[in-house]
């Protein structure tokens, strides 16, 4: 029997354990939610408040996603995914405990909600980089997606059911659920055989890896371009998340099963979304599925902020779910897809430490303006914000270019690869034995040196080509790139770039993609001279005086 093209990635176990497992986890999660955004209402019954519950769950995701990426990439990642599930089951345990006995006040909500965050932001970045070691590059962009659907359905079930277990046991239930939920994925995560890559190479430092990280994203535009119209689309769309337990309970009238019945909509329309993005990936590419997103969103914000009726805010829940899950998926699915494995969770990282910075911000904003403006007001103004934000960033690129892909997939793309055959690359001379005791980790700085001879007439090519080889040594880990050319003899080129040890530069070849080969041999392929560029490299031995 052949599965649906949707559900594909579920043919591979160890994607289909985790899944399940984060299935159940995500339920007990949003059930959590609603009895928290629910109870909150009734601790301190003010837009201010309410959102803080949102902000807490957030900021966590905010503060920490890039030391949480940098730690998932150096350390075993099963067992990192183990500690913050644990992580989250005791605070969720806490949690139960304080409400059933009564000790738990707003603020305690609050500070136990921000504690479990802690564990959701340092779990996030780990989780998604498991997601291509499961299943293959092919099945890589609809595995992301069934994650996001998966995490849909949990949310059409989960606050469904945490609405009315709140309504049948009260909120410290949906907290006893949540912490139970997560024992599913520990034990999932106990049966995973990880197969960890070897490692020829010391590990990274901390400080070190997270330089790596920041380094690959301000050298990669496609994944600034994803960060930049991530920030703008959760900015705007997550108003929602502080407003909708009093819109629930004070502009439509409705009690605590009905906030989980609007989520569950959310969720329904989330899902169906998930569903059709594999039909609409052959007429629409990824920047206008996006864009479409923040239309559809913001137009579903619009709508509930006038609702006065249940049949409308459904609608309008519905219709935001599928913008939602359509460009929260995409926007994660290029996130991943532009960066290479060595770096992933620590990209992945940063992405969510840009993106749920707009989520806390919109947020907070949403509760300030429901204060100032009222909740309906605040909710449509978000809704053409988010509109026009959409609107005013589609023109920055969230895909590599097709022969880049091409390059890295094997897959005929229609753009030819550059200049084949290609030359070799330049390679250094082995190093001195009188220096071999030196090159290690904590060796200092090493200056790392390619000379070019370059026809006058090639000038301008050339120049074209260094700018991307800059881009290639920067996102391999160089700390700082300089291309100089020659006064007195203008065909001499000299290009220099520092890594920060010999260590260092032993993995930058290791860092570097197929396409990443072509561009630096697309550079070489323009020297003049009869014996090809010449590499070289320069320790710095007296890195007291000189670094």
């Amino acid at each position: 029997m052949k599965l649906p093209a949707a559900l594909t990635p579920l043919r591979h176990p160890a994607f289909r354990l985790l899944w399940l497992a984060n299935l159940c986890s995500n339920t007990g999660m949003w059930m959590q939610n609603t009895g928290a955004g629910w109870l909150m209402t009734s601790l301190a019954p003010s837009p201010l408040m309410v959102s803080l519950v949102q902000v807490a769950s957030l900021l966590p995701v905010f503060l920490l996603a890039l030391p949480a990426g940098a730690l998932a990439d150096i350390v075993d990642r099963r067992r990192y995914l183990i500690l913050a599930q644990a992580w989250i089951a005791a605070s969720g345990a806490l949690l139960a405990v304080l409400a059933w006995t009564d000790s738990l006040g707003a603020w305690g909500l609050v500070g136990l909600t921000f504690c479990i965050g802690i564990g959701t932001a340092m779990n996030s970045p780990a989780w998604a980089a498991t997601t291509p070691e499961t299943v293959p590059r092919q099945d890589l962009t609809g595995a992301i997606v069934l994650n996001g659907i998966g995490f849909n359905l949990s949310r059409t079930v989960g606050p469904a059911i945490g609405g009315f277990t709140v309504a049948a046991a009260g909120a410290e239930a949906t907290f006893a659920l949540n912490a139970l939920s997560f024992l599913a994925v520990i034990v999932a995560l106990l049966f995973w055989k990880r197969e960890a890559p070897r490692a020829t190479l010391p590990k990274e430092h901390f400080l070190s890896a997270i330089r790596a990280g920041l380094g690959y994203t301000r050298a990669s535009p496609v994944l600034r371009g994803v960060m930049l119209r991530g920030f703008v689309f959760f900015l705007f769309a997550a108003a929602l998340w502080g407003l909708l337990p009093l819109l629930v309970r004070q502009q439509l009238g409705l009690g605590p099963q009905w906030f989980g019945i609007m989520l569950a909509a959310m969720g329904v329309g989330a899902v169906g979304a998930g569903l059709l993005l594999p039909s609409l990936r052959g007429r629409l590419d990824r920047s206008g599925t996006v864009t479409l997103a923040a239309v559809i969103t913001g137009t579903a914000l619009v709508l509930l902020g006038q609702a006065q009726h249940w049949a409308v805010a459904l609608l309008a829940m519905l219709l935001y779910g599928i913008g939602w899950l359509a460009g929260a998926s995409t926007l994660q699915a290029c996130a991943q897809l532009s960066v290479p494995g060595w770096v992933r969770a620590r990209a992945i990282g940063i992405y969510q430490l840009v993106t749920f910075g707009g989520l806390t911000l919109g947020a907070g904003f949403g509760g300030y303006g429901g204060e100032a403006l009222g909740i309906g007001t605040a909710l449509g103004l978000s809704g053409v914000l988010c509109a026009v934000g959409g609107l005013l960033v589609r023109r920055y690129a969230i895909e590599p270019p097709a022969a880049e892909t091409a390059a890295e997939t094997g897959v005929e793309a229609g753009t030819q690869m550059p200049d084949a055959p290609r030359p070799a690359v330049p390679k250094p001379e082995p190093a001195a034995p009188s220096l071999a005791r030196l090159l290690n980790d904590e060796s200092g700085r090493v200056l790392e040196v390619v000379r070019y001879e370059i026809a006058p007439q090639d000038r301008a090519a050339f120049l074209i080509a260094m700018a991307a080889c800059r881009q290639v040594r920067l996102r391999s880990g160089a700390q700082g790139w300089r291309l100089y050319e020659d006064v007195a003899h203008p065909e001499r080129w000299v290009e220099l770039w520092l890594m920060d040890s010999w260590t260092e530069h032993l993995r930058e070849e290791g860092r570097m993609t197929e396409w990443d080969r072509s561009v630096l041999a697309r550079a070489a392929a323009l020297h003049a001279g009869p014996a090809g560029p010449e590499a070289s490299r320069y320790l710095n031995v007296m890195p007291g005086l000189l670094s």
